[in-house]
Parts: C-alpha cells; structure tokens; sequence
C-alpha cells in the first residue's frame, strides 16, 4: 500500500482518509464537487489529503485535469456515493480515467444500484467492466453497511478490482460520453 497514489472521490469531510493513512497510502488526492466539504475535511482533518479538489468530474476543467494527471494516480477509491445521484455514472467513469491502466478500484454501491432497474447507470456501467473484461475483479462482497433511520439494514456490496488497461472509446462514450444531458 505505501505505494499506491490514490484519489478519494466523494471525499466529503475525509474519513476515508483516516482509514487509508493507517494503511500508509503514498499520496492521498481527495475531490468532492461540495466547496464545504473540501472546507470540512481541511478543518477536520488537516492532514487527510496531500491535496483536495473540487471540481465536477462529468465535465472537469482543464486545469483540474491536468493538476489530477499530475499526480499519477493508480487508484481510485468512492466510499457511500454511488448511486444516490451524488457521483453519476459519468463522473466515475472520468474518474477511472485518471488513473494508472493497471489502477486499483475499490468501491462499495447499494445493492440497489446494481440490478437491472437502475436508472443512475451502475448496474450497465459494472456488468460492461466485467463483461468486456475491462478489469480483473479480485473482491465483490455483499454486507451490511448501516442502519437506516427507520432501523432496517442497508445492504451494499464492496468490489475491488484492477483495471486492464485503458477504458476503450465505446464505454467512454456510453458512460461519461452523456454526462451532458444527466
């Protein structure tokens, strides 16, 4: 792990940050589209990130880009922002992009957002990765994350795999290719 650069997308005010750094993750990049998250997470937990974004990731300036690739970045990370119309399927995808081609991807999704109703685009988006053997999966697990307000569980899966390579220009197109009209 104390060499792996990772970018912490949906990093809201950095817990997830705190669990990485007792991994001893080389560089930790966090970005969030929310101005007081970045503001929550600088309070409290000045040294969670070696830096901080925001931007929107369906359509991220260039500068943004440029400062991401920088940093060479060869993993990607998204705790409980999936699917809630929080992170689209289109901002993920730019996310992956700007990671190594072999990069790790480690999430975890509602199991909701993984069957065939879906509307926000994962369910499609991770049965192409895996269908197109787009990344080697070494984990997808079900649990249960947290209680919800009225008590009952909510059920997600955790999925951690390696990318194979660069994501070809159809997904790219199918996903983050209609991050215009989301």
């Amino acid at each position: 792990m104390e060499t792996l650069r990772v970018l912490d997308l949906g990093a809201g005010n950095g817990i997830v940050s705190d669990e990485l750094k007792k991994f001893g993750v080389a560089r930790l990049v966090g970005l969030d589209i929310i101005e007081s998250a970045r503001e929550a997470a600088l309070r409290d937990r000045p040294a969670g990130y070696d830096e901080y974004f925001v931007a929107d990731m369906t359509n991220p300036d260039a500068e943004t880009s440029s400062a991401l690739e920088e940093w060479r970045l060869d993993a990607l990370t998204c705790v409980a922002a999936l699917g809630f119309d929080d992170i689209p399927a289109a901002a993920f995808v730019t996310a992956m992009e700007t990671i190594a081609e072999d990069g790790w991807l480690a999430f975890n999704i509602k199991t909701d957002f993984l069957q065939k109703a879906d509307k926000g685009g994962f369910a499609a988006l991770v049965k192409a990765l895996l269908d197109h053997d787009l990344v080697e999966l070494h984990l997808l697990e079900r649990y249960r994350h947290r209680l919800s307000i009225d008590g009952e569980w909510l059920e997600y899966f955790v999925l951690v795999a390696k990318k194979r390579g660069p994501l070809p220009p159809d997904i790219i197109s199918r996903f983050a290719g209609s991050a215009a009209s989301q």
